[in-house]
Formats: structure tokens, C-alpha cells, sequence
């Protein structure tokens, strides 16, 4: 296959009680009129959606088709040996207009009992109005008896270790962390290829329905790691965003050409500030491209001084 640009996807838009209209006015991307739309899955492998290549040869397939169809050429030898029958990686930007309830994802070991798919992310902070935070983990003190109560009482917030949130910095979600995204936020987010998501408490809100949204609180307390207190985030200053068995994202400056093809790999490619050109494709702030393979050459070079990007990897499997 001669591939001689990247591979671009269409961005499925998803309606969200607590999402906005930033996507737009921040990044300059087309939403479906009148909706609050709170994510946009920019590149996903799911049975209930699919990501599109966008254009070029390979316009018209779905992520799933190249994985299964094209493994070598598309992503490389070194994942001829992974097992999962779907992409592994699920790609999101998140408008937070208002903060999201909070949840928690099941581990590995409970997943499987509670009909779930295990599921561990990490956020970027592309944008932060002044005074955002976010919640992740528990106040050092926290026992799942006192959580309990703080349930049954209205007063889970104040169970919740809360952190400041500013542009570039980010966090490691892994399963079993209790967390909520505030509002004010707009996050990059990397996961593992999984919708499970087992709310605890939405702050007694209604859904787009009118109607209280469902919540999972055996689910939760099962899945819910009661020993996980005051995690750190990550300076913006650190490159590594996330390193452990399911991606690999690292923080890159860019300001000069850079090569970031590699034999026998791909890489997903997302612009972060300022923009940047690659083969035939442009990528502004929030955009994404998938670097295959199978090209000899992808050098992404900047337009504008300041350009930053997110390299995320997915780890070989021996």
C-alpha cells in the first residue's frame, strides 16, 4: 500500500446534558445545529460507532475494517500478535460546560463479573477557564464505610480529593479511580476501547429527557479502589502525559520539520496549539490524524510558531 499522506476520520458528535458549544467557537469545528454536544469520538472502533477515513485512498473504511483488513500496513508488524478484535484505543475530545457526574470505570478483575469492559484514561487539558478543576480520587481518610454515608447524606463532594485543572497539564485515570471532570474544561482524552462507565452520583440533576439519570452504585462500590487518595497531575511542563500497558501519549514541542514516521508502527497525531501541515492534510488545534505504518516519511512541519502535539502509541504485545 503507498500511502503518502496520513489518514484523517470524520468526528462523531455525541449529545451530552453536560456539554456545549466550544468545539465550535474554540476550535473551529462543524457541530450539529442547536445540541449541546459533549464529545466528539475522533477515532473509535466500537459495534455502535465507527470512524470513517475521511478522504484519499482509503476513503470510505472504517477503523475496524483497516484493523482487521490491514493490520501490517496500517498499524504495523508489531501488533500482527494483539488479540483484540476492535481497534484497543478510543480517542475523545470532552466539552465539560457543566462538571460530569461522578463515576468510576470497573479494573480488569471485576469487569468481567459485572458484564462491563475494564477501562483506564488519561486527560489532557486543552483548554481551562480560570478556576476549573476536577475531581480524582479520595480525600486522605476516606474508608468505603464513610463514603457510604456520604451517599446516603447528599455530601459526596466532600469525599472527593479536588484539583485545580489548567491548559496543558494532565492526569492518569487509571480503572477503579473515582472521577469527575468539572466544568470549564475541554480534554483530549485517550482510553481503552470501552463504554463502561458506572455513575455514582450526578449532583441530583436531570437528564436530556427531563429525568433523573440512572445511576450504578452497586456497580460503583465494587469498582471503586478505596485505598486511591489525592493523586497528582502532571505539569505541563513534563512531555510523558501517560506511559502504562494499554498507550503510551507523550507532549512534544514542534518547532521545526519532524519525521514521526516509524518502521513497523503507527502513531496518532493530535495538534494542540498553533498548526501544523502533514502530506496533504492541515492540522489545527483539536485536529487528529493517524500516521500509518507503512509510510517511509511523515514529517509534520509548523505554520505558526508555538505549535505543540500529543504522539500516542499503542504498546507492542509480546
Amino acid at each position: 500500500m503507498n500511502l503518502t499522506s496520513p489518514l484523517s476520520f470524520e468526528p462523531l458528535a455525541m449529545e451530552r446534558v453536560w456539554g456545549g458549544r466550544r468545539f465550535e467557537t474554540l476550535l473551529g469545528k462543524k457541530l450539529p445545529q442547536g445540541a449541546t454536544i459533549g464529545e466528539l469520538w475522533e477515532m473509535v472502533d466500537r459495534p455502535e460507532a465507527q470512524s470513517v477515513v475521511h478522504e484519499g485512498l482509503l476513503q470510505g473504511k472504517t477503523l475496524h475494517d483497516l484493523w482487521i483488513h490491514h493490520r501490517v500496513e496500517i498499524f504495523g508488524s508489531s501488533h500482527l500478535t494483539n488479540t483484540s478484535p476492535r481497534f484497543p484505543l478510543l480517542i475523545k475530545l470532552l466539552d465539560a460546560r457543566e462538571r460530569l457526574s461522578v463515576q468510576v470505570h470497573p479494573p480488569v478483575e471485576q469487569a468481567e463479573a459485572l458484564n462491563g469492559e475494564p477501562k483506564t484514561e488519561c486527560w489532557y487539558f486543552l483548554h481551562a477557564s480560570e478556576g476549573a478543576s476536577i475531581y480524582a480520587g479520595l480525600k486522605k481518610g476516606v474508608s468505603r464505610e464513610s463514603f457510604e454515608a456520604a451517599l446516603r447524606n447528599g455530601t459526596v463532594e466532600e469525599a472527593l480529593h479536588i484539583a485545580p485543572a489548567r491548559t496543558g497539564e494532565s492526569i492518569f485515570i487509571p480503572s477503579g479511580r473515582c472521577h469527575a471532570i468539572g466544568e470549564g474544561l475541554v480534554i483530549v482524552e485517550v482510553q481503552q476501547n470501552s463504554d463502561t462507565t458506572y455513575r455514582v452520583f450526578d449532583w441530583n440533576r436531570t437528564g436530556l429527557d427531563g429525568k433523573p439519570r440512572d445511576l450504578h452504585i452497586p456497580e460503583s462500590m465494587t469498582s471503586i479502589d478505596f485505598n486511591d487518595f489525592e493523586p497528582a497531575l502532571t505539569p505541563a511542563s513534563t512531555p510523558l502525559v501517560a506511559d502504562c500497558t494499554s498507550f503510551h501519549v507523550v507532549k512534544k514541542d514542534l518547532p521545526s520539520p519532524l519525521d514521526v514516521a516509524s518502521e513497523g508502527d503507527f502513531s496518532i497525531i493530535t495538534c494542540l496549539t498553533g498548526e501544523l501541515t502533514c502530506g496533504d492534510l492541515t492540522l489545527k488545534s483539536g485536529g487528529f490524524l493517524l500516521v500509518p505504518a507503512c509510510m517511509q516519511e511523515a514529517i509534520l512541519t509548523p505554520s505558526t510558531p508555538g505549535t505543540t502535539i500529543l504522539v500516542t502509541r499503542l504498546p507492542a504485545r509480546n
